[in-house]
């Protein structure tokens, strides 16, 4: 065994090693207790024997394994071990932790850190055991509580969910600070309102938006998740709400009056064995949300003053995931609001059919409508509705709706725009996005059909929407027969056409699932209730239209409502001019002479600037078939209050409108159509194409706007 180094000039000598030694034992503030070879305590210091909850001064004489189960310290007999291993080898053991609880009541729990080291004479005989204790428990706890709240930065408030949020802090402070806890929430809160800034007053009720025990066998709390209760006077929460300052009780007596001001709740504490709580206020920005109670019943040891500083800063953090949240419904409420009234209303008088619609919300569900003009005096119906009760449906319809718009400016055919549709859904860029939110695929369901007034026929596709109904002018009423397709992002994407000629007159009723009525499958719209409805409304469509909702509608719907009429109109004979030419240079003269015949028996010959607009624009578009088409030619006028003019060849190569340089014979035809009309475009046929141009027409009829209302 090595002596300590020493100067040997010193004068103190062996007196200042005597100081040492006594001074290790009467003033060190590191507890000292030393061991015999059979691991028996012999003697301690004085500062061992001023913890007073462990009063290992009165064990003397006593084994070590027999102390430390006295004190309740966990692996005891693996610690007895250390000790014997570091008896044997002389190795000794740093820094180990040690948790004690004492007997007291309530008991007191302490951690340790402990230096183990062998004792031998000079000779080298094995003396016994020496052991350092320090005391950490005040520090191992700061540990534990940055702990928690590194944990709970980066654990509460994930989502923008209320319910959620409050589970997450309760999840994140049991068992490692309390046994139970409960969040409950101002119930206007859950509706996006803010309370009024300053304490709570009156009986405002508190929804119970998370609780979580440290029991396997609980599962809910009182009230349960998702209830409503009132916190009565006279009790803590009551308090807490009043003052907004934390309330600790450390020690909870079951007699206390206030456990009985509340008999369900205070029989649970009762029966769980509650005793010690912290009741802390959810404050965010100025207004109060809420309270978050927590619980002790498993864990001896009282809450403290840490705790709960502890448990208001988690508070704090909590209430201002659960603000943003808040402000989060409140937003999307006003989104909601703000989606119905930007809604923009079917024009009521079309060339091609009435309309009237009535949109009941009730929540949930993407429900949308359109009409849309087509070229040659057509109008385009189309009806969808997307799944879901969240901002991803109200996006999703967005994004349909838009996408059906865009497609039918391409006057392509409704199964092709179906189709077309599909594929967008089903792309690569929208599998990406499902696989990143799995849970937000948002099927959709869509109907479209166009209607011609020309020649009275609807064409009508569907993708797993329910088919159209028809009230016809003699009073019957039937469905249409379309053949329906799978809804819009499921399955392969085939679509095919029905097709139906309907009398002048006749109103066509589109409507989503919600009016589906009960029965034998599949389901159906009352075909004898729209009836009546319709027969016993006042004059206007939108009478009819209000009526077929009354009649149909649930009470309660679960999803949104959309209802569609059209009453069909057909252009009069003398309102179209058609004509086959032959395709030869010479049929464009011939198309430009009986273009102003035909305007002059229209009474617009005296308009010289519309009939040489016109002459011109015909000459370019029956030049262009001449030169690029094989077959005969189709020229047709339409007057309603516009002049439309089409012409229809056998090639399918649509044209693009480019600008010829100065240089360049030709490549103006189309480019001068574009500076004389409104509007022109190319639609596709089962043989060939059309292009059409649309002029104004002087001091047109103003078309009535009213019509449309939203029903709540």
């Amino acid at each position: 065994m090595s002596t300590p180094e020493r100067f040997d000039g010193d004068p103190t000598g062996s007196r200042l090693d005597d100081a040492v030694l006594a001074a290790v034992f009467s003033q060190s503030p590191i507890g000292l207790q030393l061991m015999d070879t059979h691991l028996r305590i012999v003697r301690v210091n004085s500062a061992a024997r001023l913890i007073r909850q462990f009063p290992v001064d009165r064990m003397l004489g006593r084994p070590l394994l027999e102390v430390l189960r006295a004190f309740e310290v966990d692996r005891a007999e693996q610690i007895v071990g250390l000790a014997r291993r570091v008896l044997e080898t002389g190795q000794p053991v740093l820094d180990l932790q040690i948790h004690l609880r004492s007997k007291d009541d309530p008991p007191v729990e302490a951690v340790a850190s402990a230096a183990c080291f062998r004792l031998q004479d000079t000779d080298g005989t094995v003396l016994g055991l020496a052991t350092a204790l320090v005391d950490i428990t005040d520090r191992t706890r700061a540990e534990a509580r940055l702990l928690l709240l590194n944990t709970a930065s980066t654990t509460i408030g994930t989502t923008l969910d209320v319910f959620r949020t409050a589970a997450e802090l309760c999840e994140v402070t049991v068992p490692q600070l309390a046994d139970s806890v409960a969040v409950d929430v101002l119930d206007s809160v859950m509706c996006g309102e803010a309370p009024t800034s300053g304490a709570v007053t009156g009986n405002l009720p508190l929804r119970r938006a998370g609780f979580r025990s440290g029991a396997p066998d609980v599962h809910q709390g009182v009230p349960s998740v998702g209830e409503v209760s009132v916190y009565r006077v006279g009790t803590p929460y009551r308090q807490v709400l009043s003052t907004l300052q934390p309330r600790l009780i450390q020690q909870v007596d079951p007699d206390s009056a206030w456990l009985d001001l509340d008999r369900t709740r205070g029989a649970r504490l009762r029966a769980a064995g509650v005793h010690s709580l912290m009741v802390v206020p959810m404050c965010a920005r100025g207004v109060v949300l809420g309270l978050a109670c927590f619980y002790r019943w498993r864990d001896p040891s009282p809450f403290d003053r840490e705790d709960l500083a502890l448990a208001e800063q988690l508070a704090a953090s909590t209430a201002l995931c659960l603000d943003n949240a808040r402000l989060y419904n409140r937003e999307r409420s006003v989104a909601r609001i703000l989606q119905l009234s930007l809604r923009p209303p079917p024009p009521a008088v079309h060339i091609a059919a009435e309309t009237a619609h009535d949109y009941l919300p009730a929540g949930s569900g993407g429900g949308w409508f359109d009409v849309i003009p087509l070229s040659g005096a057509r109008v385009a119906l189309a009806l969808g509705a997307t799944t879901g009760q969240d901002r991803y449906a109200a996006a999703a319809m967005g994004e349909l709706r838009a996408a059906i718009a865009a497609l039918s400016d391409l006057d392509l055919p409704p199964d092709e725009i179906l189709e077309r549709v599909h594929d967008l859904v089903t792309g690569p860029a929208r599998a990406a996005d499902q696989e990143r939110r799995p849970d937000q695929s948002q099927p959709a369901t869509c109907l479209y059909t166009v209607y011609d007034p020309v020649t009275r026929a609807c064409t009508t596709a569907r993708a797993g929407h329910p088919p159209p109904a028809v009230l016809l002018p003699d009073g019957t009423a039937e469905f249409l027969d379309v053949p329906e397709g799978p809804p819009l992002g499921e399955g392969l994407a085939h679509y095919t056409v029905g097709e139906r000629t309907l009398p002048e007159g006749s109103v066509l009723v589109l409507h989503n699932d919600a009016l589906l009525q009960e029965g034998p499958r599949p389901l159906h719209l009352p075909l004898d209730r729209v009836s009546r409805a319709a027969a016993t409304a006042e004059s206007s469509l939108q009478d009819a239209c209000d009526a077929i909702l009354d009649a149909v509608a649930p009470e309660q719907p679960g999803q949104d409502v959309v209802l569609l009429l059209a009453r069909t109109r057909a252009l009069d004979a003398d309102q179209t001019a058609a004509w086959s030419l032959p395709n030869r240079p010479e049929a464009v003269a011939r198309a430009r002479k009986l273009t102003a015949a035909q305007l002059a028996t229209w009474g617009l010959a005296d308009l010289e600037d519309l009939t040489d607009s016109t002459a011109l624009i015909v000459s370019e578009l029956v030049t262009n078939a001449v030169r690029y088409a094989e077959g005969p030619i189709e020229l047709r006028l339409i007057r309603d209050r516009t002049l439309i003019c089409e012409v229809t060849d056998d090639s399918s190569t649509a044209p693009h409108l480019r600008r010829a340089h100065d240089s360049d014979e030709g490549g103006r035809g189309l480019y001068i159509t574009a500076q004389l009309t409104e509007r022109w475009g190319t639609r596709p046929g089962c043989r060939g194409k059309t292009i059409w141009a649309e002029q104004l027409l002087p001091d047109p009829t103003p078309a009535n706007t009213s019509g449309g209302s939203a029903k709540s």
